[in-house]
């Protein structure tokens, strides 16, 4: 058997353009980068004993194929992109949120620090599994740094669901078929189990820990999410406005085994200072005083 009769006849074709030539060794040259465009098989067994001439690619081609393959990578990595976006259930108001319109302050300075060296390193994190807990009171930042983080992951290609148990709860509660329906992906209409759907993010942020309602039917969600991660080896970040105290002192049964797996797999970080919608009213109040006074 020969290659001329396993290949098609368009394989021994090479296509030729305005300004090719034909070189002193007797084969084709493209006229913009004067490489090649034919070679020469030496006589073998599988050319039934002829020289052939057969196509090859020229320099110009080659960067041409890998501008092209570039381009399709970049366009398939924003597709990507915008799934991840689409599945991260992030609520609207913070999808904008980014480490670089973070508003630094004498308060918040080292969070937003660490906030950032947790994006730079977050291979080491992922790794060790290291989670983070945001705790502080009302508007202090938690939940806007939470998605910073997730959204700087989220530009470098990185798979993160942002989401709450109250969210989380809602979805499943009186609608047994919801539990199965994927968390990441939803629009496709696949379904997989609920906690592999969170579990398939590198990166599981739960905003809010605390605000769901306390039946045994939501703790024992709330269980099962968190013990679930625990078990897949991946790192969490929580945000809750309870204090450390209330946490580790609790004497409920049902809160302590939740707060017992939350503190095996998260650093807690204090939210402390001003709240940022008192400092917005105050500035907004201050701007019209100065307006009035014109």
């Amino acid at each position: 058997m020969d290659l001329q009769s396993i290949l098609p006849a368009e394989a021994f074709k090479t296509e030729k353009n305005s300004g090719d030539y034909i070189g002193e060794d007797g084969l084709l040259y493209c006229g913009v980068c004067r490489t090649k465009k034919q070679t020469r098989l030496p006589a073998s067994d599988i050319t039934q004993g002829k020289e052939l001439i057969v196509p090859c690619i020229c320099k110009c081609k080659v960067e041409e194929n890998r501008r092209k393959e570039e381009a399709e990578k970049k366009r398939q990595e924003m597709q990507r992109l915008e799934r991840l976006k689409a599945s991260s259930l992030m609520d609207a108001k913070l999808k904008s949120a980014r480490l670089d319109g973070y508003q630094v302050d004498a308060d918040n300075q080292k969070i937003y620090n660490l906030a950032g060296k947790y994006v730079n390193r977050f291979d080491e994190m992922y790794e060790k599994r290291q989670g983070l807990l945001f705790w502080g009171t009302v508007g202090t930042g938690k939940s806007y740094t939470a998605a910073c983080i997730a959204n700087e992951l989220l530009d470098k290609m990185i798979p993160v669901v942002m989401t709450s148990f109250v969210k989380i709860l809602q979805n499943i509660q009186g609608n047994p078929n919801e539990e199965e329906r994927i968390m990441a992906g939803r629009e496709s209409g696949k379904r997989v189990n609920l906690l592999a759907g969170l579990n398939a993010a590198k990166l599981l942020i739960i905003d809010d820990l605390g605000a769901e309602r306390s039946t045994d039917y939501a703790l024992e969600k709330v269980y099962n999410i968190i013990d679930s991660r625990y078990l897949s080896g991946k790192p969490v970040i929580l945000t809750t406005n309870m204090t450390l105290k209330e946490m580790q002192e609790s004497e409920d049964i049902r809160y302590r085994r939740i707060y017992d797996r939350i503190f095996e797999m998260c650093f807690p970080v204090r939210f402390a200072g001003r709240s940022w919608r008192e400092k917005a009213a105050s500035k907004r109040f201050d701007a019209m005083k100065n307006l009035m006074e014109e």
